[in-house]
């Protein structure tokens, strides 16, 4: 419910705005009703009207490809995890508190970044009550860096091992960039004093809807609808600009299914 509070207050100051635009329009004198007022009033309003279609639009297919960015880079980053885990499991047995740790890792990372889902079922993880959500936790940090570590303190004894150490080195190092691109997907792109001046157009255009017509049954529909319609494109773009939580949000399914693989 939380996060559709922001859209609910931009209906009402939207409904707000076009009642405060009726009030006005009944207490105009008579002489600002001229043919040449209400002509200069639509242009204005289809001038506005115009500039906030494309705003809109222009914001929709930027949080659109954000959002899409973040779901693509998170499937990436659940891969290249499993596939370095396969690569520990190749080198051998001496490989195996490296990758307890490593499910460890992922583990943490599902029951932190997505709290409202059903944890990971038979993981050992730590404490995830005072993790981010989304950016970087200094704990996740340490789990990985010490997977790193341990796989520079490989020791191969054999031409075998040593290949499969570099291949597992070069698994880590793909990770590790796979990680911080969805370290930085999850930021939005949206600064919120933008936001707040979009939704300020948004309340001078509808106040200038009531200017322009008297209040009856037929207009405060058709208004309200609009005020709705665009409320919910508003919604869509503040969520989709935040790639986790939400109504819209990356699913668990990648990382949940690496996990698994790596418990096989």
């Amino acid at each position: 419910m939380r996060e559709f509070l922001p859209s609910l207050l931009v209906l009402v100051l939207l409904c707000a705005s076009t009642g405060i635009g009726f009030l006005v329009n009944a207490r105009l004198p008579e002489r600002h009703r001229s043919r040449e007022s209400v002509e200069m009033i639509q242009l204005a309003i289809g001038l506005m009207v115009t500039f906030t279609a494309i705003v809109l639009g222009l914001l929709t297919s930027s949080v659109k490809s954000g959002f899409e960015t973040a779901y693509q880079a998170r499937g990436t980053y659940a891969g290249q995890i499993a596939q370095l885990d396969r690569c520990l499991r190749d080198y051998g047995p001496e490989t195996d508190a490296t990758r307890a740790r490593l499910r460890s890792y992922v583990a943490a990372v599902i029951a932190s970044t997505w709290p409202d889902e059903a944890p990971p079922p038979g993981a050992t993880y730590p404490d995830t009550s005072k993790m981010r959500q989304v950016g970087e936790d200094p704990t996740l940090s340490e789990i990985m860096n010490q997977v790193g570590l341990d796989v520079r303190a490989l020791k191969p004894a054999d031409v075998f091992h040593q290949n499969m150490a570099n291949a597992c080195m070069s698994d880590y190092a793909d990770t590790i960039r796979s990680r911080w691109a969805v370290i930085e997907g999850e930021h939005g792109s949206i600064a919120t004093p933008f936001y707040w001046v979009l939704v300020f157009w948004l309340v001078l255009l509808f106040a200038s809807f009531g200017l322009r017509a008297r209040p009856n049954l037929l207009s405060v529909i058709v208004i309200g609808l609009c005020a709705v319609s665009v409320s919910s494109a508003v919604f869509v773009i503040r969520d989709l600009d935040l790639p986790y939580g939400g109504l819209f949000g990356v699913p668990s399914d990648s990382m949940r299914d690496a996990l698994a693989d790596m418990s096989r």
